[in-house]
């Protein structure tokens, strides 16, 4: 029995001298290099990405006209020039993540301006007020709410930095109330333009995040002609000879914008 007993000493102190041997050898580095390692995983875990994330964004906006058809009466403008003017907008949006793609509707209200200038031609005559060789400009300011839906590919997606390239359609509406377009030296009576409320566009962009901070560039390409009619409106009790020309504005406006937002 004490033979028996000095055995299992014998053992029992070769096995732990083995396992401090390993500890100080690499076992302990590995246990703590692994213990070091889950211990930061479970303290402040991988980041993972919200499915939804929603937005508020705000920035600035350039018009450019697309004239259609611009007619006095029977004779057509076919040089014009366009001048840029400054328009405003801010948005609300949602953005559903799923891997590197992104889809992303969106609300927005907008005041955007345009200004279209040019002269008028010599076949006008003197048949009306208007005065052949003069300089006329057309200028509105549009109110509007759009409603865009974008799907959208992230090019760079590594936390916090993403870069992404998106797309997709817009549905407009158009504010008549608020909204205004001034004919300048068209005519000596109060000439008004009436927009369809109801438009169609499409949206495409570059957007770069450093996150929850974002910035992007977007091209708005109206498809359809936004004018309703021209219409005139005479002071009351004045004569009206016919000698004025119609006017008919058939034009679209595409929108160049920069906005700065974040994510929630």
């Amino acid at each position: 029995m004490k033979r028996i007993a000095v055995t299992l000493g014998l053992l029992l102190f070769s096995a732990t001298s083995y396992e401090l041997q390993a500890t100080s050898d690499g076992g302990g580095g590995e246990r703590f290099s692994a213990t070091s390692d889950g211990g930061q995983g479970s303290s402040s875990p991988e980041r993972k990405e919200k499915v939804v994330n929603f937005g508020l964004k705000g920035g600035f906006t350039s018009s450019l006209f697309l004239v259609d058809d611009l007619t006095l009466g029977s004779i057509t403008i076919d040089e014009f020039q366009n001048r840029y003017r400054i328009g405003f907008f801010a948005s609300l949006f949602m953005r559903v993540n799923f891997g590197r793609h992104f889809l992303q509707p969106e609300v927005s209200y907008n005041i955007n301006r345009s200004s279209l200038t040019f002269t008028l031609p010599e076949e006008l005559g003197s048949s009306s007020s208007l005065t052949p060789g003069q300089e006329a400009f057309i200028e509105t300011d549009i109110h509007s709410i759009d409603v865009p839906v974008l799907y959208g590919w992230n090019i760079i997606k590594e936390h916090p930095y993403q870069l992404a390239i998106f797309a997709g359609p817009k549905l407009r509406y158009i504010w008549g109330k608020k909204s205004n377009t001034n004919f300048n030296n068209l005519s000596r009576q109060q000439i008004d333009e009436q927009l369809r409320p109801l438009n169609v566009g499409l949206s495409l962009g570059v957007a770069v995040t450093i996150h929850p901070v974002f910035f992007d560039f977007r091209y708005d390409i109206a498809l359809n002609n936004i004018s309703k009619r021209v219409v005139y409106e005479f002071p009351e009790g004045s004569s009206v000879n016919g000698s004025e020309p119609h006017v008919k504005f058939d034009h679209r406006d595409n929108v160049l914008s920069f906005s700065l937002g974040i994510f929630f």
